[in-house]
């Protein structure tokens, strides 16, 4: 049976005119040891983005799901360890959706802990010379809500029992930061290769 793996990544927002979560998508191959590779694009807006993703793994059927988003003044790969059952927004969705302190899942945990190999994906990414490290926050945005979704239908799913599912966060572009006061950047090339080692590693582990 072949293995699918689900990949997502966010439409720019908050002003951008790129997310680097789009570009990845854009450069991953269709296989990755032997795995098929499900692209998704999702929009940055609070719920529409956690139904697209659920949605798709109703179709699809994956082994894994894989969600990146743009941790901008991030300087390293980061694997988010847990998500929170909270939309606490900063600044708006876009779509003009600004929650505060809502719950996403009325009969969800307070949180969920991702069920991807973390420590692993990190030492693997570290060992082709490219800064990752564990998170411990996905913040309370739209990432943070759609890895407490897919966590929620992992758990809650007895479809869904063995997916291992989770959330990896990414710096700017070179180009993003160029305009932030050199905020910490990453080129494309790296977090390319950064992403298809996490995908390798959760497949194997």
């Amino acid at each position: 049976m072949e293995k699918k793996v689900l990949i997502t990544g966010f439409e720019p927002f908050g002003g951008e005119k790129i997310n680097p979560a789009t570009e990845i998508l854009n450069r991953l191959p269709e296989y990755i040891s032997d795995a098929k590779i499900i692209k998704l694009i999702i929009p940055t807006v609070f719920k529409k983005a956690s139904k697209r993703v659920i949605d798709m793994m109703d179709i699809e059927r994956p082994d894994v799901v894989i969600s990146i988003g743009q941790a901008g003044g991030r300087k390293a790969i980061t694997v988010e360890r847990v998500a929170i059952n909270v939309d606490d927004a900063l600044i708006e969705d876009n779509e003009g959706n600004k929650p505060i302190d809502e719950v996403i899942r009325e009969d969800g945990e307070n949180a969920y802990f991702t069920t991807l190999p973390i420590k692993k994906i990190c030492q693997e990414i570290k060992l082709k010379n490219i800064e990752a490290a564990v998170s411990n926050s996905a913040g309370t945005f739209v990432c943070n809500h759609v890895m407490y979704s897919v966590l929620y239908k992992v758990i809650k799913d007895n479809n869904m029992k063995n997916v291992k599912a989770g959330f990896i966060h990414v710096p700017y572009l070179p180009e993003q930061a160029k305009n932030k006061d050199n905020m910490p950047s990453m080129e494309l090339d790296d977090m390319v290769r950064a992403i298809k080692v996490a995908i390798k590693t959760a497949i194997v582990e």
